[in-house]
C-alpha cells in the first residue's frame, strides 16, 4: 500500500471512530441516523488529493452506507438549482429498510468558550471564531433540511419516484471537541462527552511545552487518531511555523508529544 492510500485508510479510521455529537435523543428537532457498525474498517475508493475535509467525510459516509445490505443510496451531492442559480445541495437521499431518508452529513471541530452566550450550546465555537455549533444548527434547521420541500428539488425527487412528504430527515453530525487548557471538564448535558478530543491554548502560553515535540497535520488529516509515526518538530521550528499560521488568523490543530510519550491533540489559538 502506497503512502497516499495508507493515509486515506487512517483518515477513514479516524472518521469511523469519531463519535456522534449527540446520541439517543432529538436535539433541536434534529435526529441522528444511527448506522449499524460494520466489520470492515477499510475503504476502497479513489479520493482526490484536493478533496476538502467536509467532502471527504461525505465520501467516507456514503462508502460506509453502501456496505450496509439494508441501505440503498439513491442520490448523493445533489445540486439544487433555480434555472442556472444553485440554491443549495442535498448531501444524500437513501432508503434504509425501504424507508426514504434525506441525510445531511456534518463533521466539525468546536472549542468551548464560556464567554460566548449563556447556554451549553452557545459556548461551542469554531477554532477561528467565525463558526459555531448554534450557527450550524440554525443553518440545518432553517436552510439545509427544508430544501427537500423546495419546488426546485421536485425534479430530483421525481427522478427517483419520491414525494417530499414521504421522506424523513436525519443528520449524521460527528465532532471533535476541545476545552481550555487546565480546565478539567465542562458540562455535557446535551452533547456527547465522548467527543472530547483535547484542549486548546493561546499561542502566548505555548512556551511551557518547549520540552515537547510537535506535528502540524494538514487539515484533511485533522480527523486522524494520533500516532507516533510522523515527522516530529522540535519547539523552535514548530513555533515559527505556528506563528505564520496565527498571523493569518488561522488556529491550527497540533499533535503534541510529551516527554512521557503521551500524544495529544490540541488547538493553538490566536484569539484570547
Amino acid at each position: 500500500m502506497d503512502l497516499k492510500s495508507k493515509n486515506i485508510q487512517l483518515q477513514y479510521q479516524g472518521y469511523l471512530n469519531t463519535p456522534l455529537l449527540w446520541e439517543n435523543h432529538s436535539f433541536f428537532g434534529l435526529n441522528q441516523l444511527e448506522i449499524p457498525k460494520q466489520n470492515a474498517h477499510t475503504i476502497d475508493e479513489n479520493i482526490s488529493d484536493n478533496l476538502l475535509l467536509g467532502k471527504r467525510v461525505e465520501r467516507f459516509l456514503i462508502s460506509e452506507l453502501r456496505r450496509n445490505k439494508n441501505v440503498k443510496v439513491l442520490i448523493e451531492n445533489a445540486q439544487i438549482q433555480n434555472q442556472k442559480i444553485t440554491v443549495g445541495e442535498i448531501d444524500c437521499i437513501l432508503k434504509l429498510n425501504e424507508v426514504p431518508i434525506h441525510l445531511e452529513i456534518i463533521y466539525k471541530f468546536y472549542l468551548f468558550d464560556s464567554r460566548v452566550g449563556s447556554s451549553e450550546i452557545d459556548h461551542w465555537i469554531g477554532p477561528n471564531r467565525n463558526d459555531s455549533l448554534l450557527k450550524k444548527i440554525n443553518k440545518l434547521r432553517n436552510k439545509q433540511l427544508p430544501l427537500i420541500n423546495s419546488e426546485h428539488t421536485k425534479p430530483i425527487l421525481n427522478s427517483i419516484n419520491l414525494n417530499a412528504e414521504d421522506v424523513i430527515q436525519h443528520v449524521c453530525f460527528k465532532a471533535q471537541l476541545f476545552i481550555p487548557y487546565n480546565v478539567e471538564m465542562v458540562d455535557f448535558e446535551l452533547l456527547n462527552k465522548d467527543c472530547l478530543s483535547g484542549f486548546y491554548i493561546h499561542f502566548s502560553k505555548i512556551e511551557q511545552f518547549s520540552d515537547c515535540k510537535f506535528f502540524i497535520p494538514a487539515k484533511v488529516d485533522w480527523m486522524l487518531e494520533v500516532h507516533s509515526h510522523v515527522d516530529w518538530l522540535a519547539y523552535e521550528p514548530f513555533h515559527e511555523k505556528t506563528m505564520c499560521l496565527l498571523n493569518k488568523k488561522r488556529s491550527p490543530l497540533i499533535w503534541i508529544l510529551f516527554p512521557t510519550g503521551n500524544i495529544q491533540k490540541i488547538f493553538v489559538v490566536w484569539w484570547s
